[in-house]
């Protein structure tokens, strides 16, 4: 059963949030939207060092511990239905990863839509994790989870493991099992999204495998963690991912009950186990 907060935040993001993809004339105004400021908070800066660098064409944002020696890499690839910056809650996240994993935190600011589309992001993750002097950890959230398993397909062998909380899986989002969650998602709805999807696809079509991860290579997959909510109707493709996987697919996958989109994310007491389990199995895995 979900807690009272999460109960809560779900009225609040229904009031707040869901109007913003209840049509399509509102997905086209988020698209319109002027975009924010990327850069960490002060609370950060002043906990790590941070670095900012350009050499793919986007920025990076590098968080590193302040005591010597190389550590391993967490990639973070944010959310925000990729035409929203990234947010604080991001950060937050980002900064527990670097301060309880023993790994340093890249954080690529990859360009939005409508400006960019998802085919200039997706060689832009690939080609700052192959110029990374050994395998790294791939983390991301809805859009930015979806990215971070187009980046692992597209780079086999360079990413060690791979962390998605409420992916995006499919811009076609035409599983008909999203039909029965969407009612029951306080936050999210396709008619807003859909274009949203068209302008991140470039013309292309929305289940390109480049664009789409559900429809590319689900073979030879790092370590795997999936954690989702029920109200959320990225949980449908999700279900479908865990069943598409290949047999010895090494994958830990775990349904919040009546949790809401990126729920690790909000500021409910189902984040906090969630939480600890992200951090739990970046250490296992890059340990190993």
């Amino acid at each position: 059963m979900a807690s009272w907060q999460m109960h809560g935040v779900a009225a609040f993001t229904r009031l707040a949030y869901q109007r913003k993809f209840r049509t399509e004339e509102a997905g086209r105004a988020v698209l319109r939207r002027p975009k924010g400021r990327s850069a960490p908070p002060r609370a950060l800066t002043r906990r790590f060092d941070v670095t900012v660098s350009d050499t793919h064409g986007f920025p990076v944002y590098e968080i590193t511990s302040r005591d010597p020696g190389t550590r391993p890499v967490v990639v973070y690839l944010h959310g925000g239905a990729y035409t929203s910056e990234i947010v604080g809650q991001h950060w937050s996240l980002i900064a527990q990863i670097a301060a309880r994993t023993g790994c340093d935190v890249h954080v690529p600011i990859y360009g939005l839509a409508p400006q960019h589309d998802g085919l200039t992001a997706l060689d832009f993750t690939t080609k700052l994790v192959t110029a990374l002097p050994g395998p790294c950890y791939l983390a991301g959230d809805s859009a930015g989870a979806g990215l971070a398993l187009l980046t692992t397909q597209a780079c086999p062998g360079q990413v060690a493991g791979l962390t998605l909380l409420a992916p995006w899986l499919d811009l076609s989002m035409s599983n008909p099992g999203i039909a029965a969650i969407e009612p029951h998602d306080p936050w999210l709805a396709r008619p807003g999204l859909r274009p949203i999807a068209a302008a991140w696809t470039g013309g292309l079509d929305l289940t390109d495998p480049r664009l789409s991860p559900l429809h590319g290579d689900l073979s030879n997959l790092p370590p795997l963690q999936i954690l989702v909510g029920t109200r959320d109707i990225t949980l449908a493709d999700c279900r479908t991912l865990r069943d598409r996987l290949p047999p010895g697919t090494p994958l830990t996958y775990h349904e919040q009950p009546g949790a809401l989109h990126v729920y690790p994310l909000l500021p409910v007491p189902e984040a906090i186990p969630a939480r600890r389990a992200i951090l739990t199995h970046i250490r296992t895995t890059m340990s190993t």
